[in-house]
This record gives structure tokens, sequence and C-alpha cells, in this order.
């Protein structure tokens, strides 16, 4: 009966995590290692809850597996030598202070290198949440960002595949056959609609790998992500994996837990993770370098870099395997938990001030840019425009096709995600790739001659950030921002940009669109045929 007490506890703790601003799994970590300090004990339900966390973790990652982003030497390139580097440097650090710390004198190689491979991660939940809040999920420092950390994960899938003990049977083979059914298992996906069966679908997708591995002496967690892989690349894998997120997100809570009930941290554990913790500025600054040295821009490297500064989740999944395999003690994984959550109370607010850092210090980091450019960072030729609307969805693109009618080609529009950017190319749309809360794209706009710009981003936050941006720049002409709530819609109106309420006015457009097609229908006359 204790563990609704924990899970309720777990939900305080996280809430008071995300209202200070960090991801709510720091409070999982936090009030785990209050309750072990209470000597309270969890059972079954949060055990069960981290087993399904873990699983359906792999399970969402094989889903969004992307070879062709992941074949970018940015991604891979960077990814692997980010990897090897922190391991060595990991490991050299480890045995230069083993002298003066007992517990690293201790250590056996084995163990320095586990803990220096499972430090080197960085953490998938903490970049996908900077991301989001910044409406930057579509940007190429969020793509190359993503495409490290699911390299980095697939490395960790490969460790946890080894350290099943047994070797797995010559019979596994059979699990090649997997591979023609794929489009068996991608009918039955789209069959499933969406609704609770498609969630029902992805459970037994990743659960059912899991066991199926199991049974060939295969790790099952390496089951649930090769199920995910047969599945990515269909758009029906994109909807099944943002229908699991929540859930994943849910049942991860156990799991954060149990890493804190492991036990409470004495105070040599501390310094130790205050140590490890300070040595994470290595690791943006390691990113940084090596990205721009394949040609990425200063601004796209400093913000992926940013995103990446920290320790990750993953490397708790790594410590338990050690844990038990008898790699690493259990005081060892609290260390790594701690030190998990002070690289997030560092580097939170440090990626708060991402884009401040950038205009403050751009020029400097511009210097450390190779020559050359990639093909999505190639700067921009505006022509003659002279109005331009950024966010080329739904609301964005009617008003391209409204305002070009009146003003031809002097209308531009703008979108960040590339997958996208082709497909309104091809309707005939005068259309760039550029990302709304890039200073630089903004100062190759030339916006002394724009005399109206459209905003129509993914949230509130994004859109007055470009507007605070362009005004900063010098901007003098007029702003129009779509909103979706009345307290948006008061702000805009309060710094004097034109606002257009999303959800209040569309039941207009809708009937005035409805009157339109009627009046049509009614002028046009019947033939005989009708």
């Amino acid at each position: 009966m204790i563990d609704p007490i924990i899970i309720l506890l777990a939900l305080a703790a996280g809430l008071t995590s995300k209202r200070l601003g960090y991801p709510p799994l720091l409070g999982y970590i936090l009030s785990g290692f209050l309750l072990s300090g209470l000597d309270i004990q969890a059972g079954d339900i949060v055990q069960n809850l981290s087993t399904a966390g873990v699983t359906l973790l792999l399970f969402s990652i094989g889903l969004k597996l992307n070879l062709r982003e992941l074949a970018a030497v940015q991604v891979w390139g960077v990814a692997t030598a980010h990897m090897a580097v922190s391991v060595v440097l990991g490991v050299a650090v480890i045995s230069l202070v083993a002298p003066f710390v007992v517990a690293f004198s201790t250590l056996e190689p084995a163990a320095m290198w586990t803990i220096a491979f499972a430090l080197s991660f960085s953490s998938t939940v903490l970049a996908v949440k900077v991301f989001e809040e910044r409406g930057e999920t579509a940007s190429i420092h969020a793509r190359i960002t993503i495409g490290i950390l699911i390299m980095q994960d697939m490395a960790a899938v490969v460790y946890l595949s080894m350290m099943k003990g047994e070797p797995p049977l010559l019979s596994g083979l059979l699990l090649l056959l997997l591979i023609p059914c794929r489009p068996l298992f991608i009918r039955l996906m789209k069959f499933c609609g969406h609704d609770e069966l498609l969630i029902l679908y992805g459970f037994a997708m990743a659960f059912g790998g899991y066991a199926l591995f199991e049974v060939f002496n295969l790790k099952g967690d390496l089951g649930a992500l090769a199920m995910g892989v047969l599945l990515a690349g269909h758009l029906k894998a994109n909807e099944l994996a943002k229908s699991l997120f929540n859930l994943k997100d849910l049942f991860l809570i156990g799991f954060f837990l149990s890493i804190g009930l492991g036990g409470l941290p004495g105070v040599d554990m501390i310094i130790i993770a205050a140590i490890l913790a300070v040595l994470c500025v290595i690791k943006p600054l390691l990113f940084f370098f090596m990205m721009v040295g394949l040609k990425l821009r200063a601004r796209t490297s400093l913000l992926a870099s940013l995103a990446l500064h920290n320790y990750s989740e993953f490397g708790l999944v790594v410590g338990v395997m050690a844990v038990q395999a008898g790699l690493l003690s259990q005081e060892w994984l609290i260390t790594i938990a701690l030190a998990l959550s002070l690289s997030f109370l560092l580097t939170v607010p440090i990626n708060a001030r991402a884009h401040w850092l950038y205009h403050r210090y751009g020029n400097f980091l511009c210097r450390f840019e190779r020559a050359g450019r990639l093909p999505e960072e190639t700067p921009l030729d505006i022509g003659e425009t002279s109005i331009v609307i950024l966010g080329m969805g739904r609301v964005g693109s009617g008003a391209y096709e409204y305002l070009r009618e009146i003003h031809g080609d002097t209308v531009l529009g703008v979108e960040e995600n590339v997958t996208k950017l082709p497909l309104l190319q091809e309707r005939g749309y005068r259309v760039v790739r550029g990302d709304a809360s890039d200073q630089d794209f903004w100062q190759q706009l030339k916006l002394d001659q724009l005399d109206l710009i459209l905003v129509s981003l993914t949230n509130h936050n994004e859109n007055m950030d470009v507007c605070d941006m362009v005004e900063s720049l010098g901007y003098q002409g007029r702003i129009a921002v779509v909103a979706r709530y009345p307290d948006e819609l008061a702000e805009l109106t309060e710094r004097g940009h034109i606002a257009f309420n999303l959800y209040a006015e569309a039941g207009h457009g809708f009937a005035e669109h409805v009157m339109a097609s009627v009046a049509t229908e009614a002028d046009t006359p019947l033939t005989a045929d009708q």
C-alpha cells in the first residue's frame, strides 16, 4: 500500500521541479533520495513502471530512427568522436584524481571505463524539453542534436545487449524473418486508426519484441528497439511515437524513483558528484569545436552544444546494468544519479539564455567557423520581397495564397521544416528555409525593405521572441501575429501588433467560406446532364 504514497510524493516533487523551471525527472530522483532517507521501500508497482518505462523508451527511439539524417557526418561523426574522446578523458581524469579520492582509488579499470561511458551520454528528455519550449523542434540545430542523441542511445543499447551475460542462441538468426514481415506490421498499424487501439498496438509491439528476443537469450530491450526500427519511416510511426510520448514518460517515473530509492547519498558521494558535475563543462566545448570543424555555423553549433550540456538518464540505465553485472556498486549508481541532477541544475539556466549568449558572443564564436556551408545554412537571396510570412502551416499557407493574389511575388514564405519545404515549393509557393529565432537570418532579410511581417509559429512565446528580435534590429514596419487565447491577444494588442485570434475567428472564417460556396452553387445554372 506504500506505492500510492510514493507516487503522490513524486507528483509533488515533479510539480515543484517544473515550477522552478527544471524537468520533472529531477524532482522524481530527489524524491527517491528523500524516501530512501526515510527508509521507505517501493513495492511492485514502482518496479513494474520502471521496467515498462525503459522498454517503451527504447521502442520510441526505434520509431524515430531516420537513417538518412543519421548518415550525415555532422551527426554520426560528432556522436562517435565525442563519445570516444569523452570516455578517454573521463578515465584519464578519474586516474589522475584517484590518489586523492578514496572512492576513485578503489575502482577497477573496468569500473572506471563504465563510469566514463555512462557519463558520456547527454539527456534526450532535457534536449526535447528545451526545443519544444522554444518552438525549435524543426530547426537544424534541433535535428542534429536529436540525431546525436539517437546515436548515443544506440551505443547504450549495444552495451545493454553485451551485458546480457548469456551468449545468444544460434537460432536467434530466425529473428531476421521479422524484416519481411514489415509490410504486415505497417498494415496492422494503419488499421488501428488514431485512438486507443493505436496505443495498444504500440504496447504489443514493444513488449512482444522484448519477450521474443528474451527467448533467444538476447536482451529484451534490444527487441523493443528492433520492433520500433521495423516501423520507422512510415507516417503512422510518427503518430504512434507521439501517442506513446506521455505514457513513456509516465512509466519512466518509476525508473527515476527507483534510482533515488537505491539509497541516500553520503558526504563522499556528494563531493564526487559535484566534481563530476563541474567536469560536465567539457561536454559542450568538445561538441562546439567538433561541429564547427564539420562546417556547421557557430550559432547552430552553440545551440546544439548547449542542449547536450548535461548528463543523461540513459547513463543511469547503463549504470543499473553495470550494478547488476557486478561492475559497479550501488553507491556509484547513486553518485551518477546525483551528478545527473546537479548537471541539470547547472545547464537549464544556461539553455534558457542560449540565444542571448549567441547575441552577446556571436562575433567571437564566428571566428571558429570553417570555410564553406551546408546547403541548409547558405545565405539567402530574397529579391524584391516586401511581405514575409513566418510558418507555412495551415494558417501561414492560407495567408500566403491570399496575399500573393494581391501583391504577387513580393510575398515570401519562410518555413523551418526541411521535409515540408519541398512540398510547398512543388505547389508553386515562393518559400525559403529559415529559422525565425536566428538573428543572422533576419540580418540577411534586409528589414528596411519589408513592409509587413506575419508571424504564425508553434507557440506564443516563440512568436513574441521573434517580435522582440526584429524590433531590436530596427524593423519599423507592421507585425501581425496569430494568437490562440485571450491573454495572448491582449499582450499583442498592448504591444501595438496586429493580432488574429485563431480560435475565436476560425468560426467566422468557416461560415464565410460556406456562404461563399453556397452563393457560387446558386449562381451556377444547371445543365441538361445535371
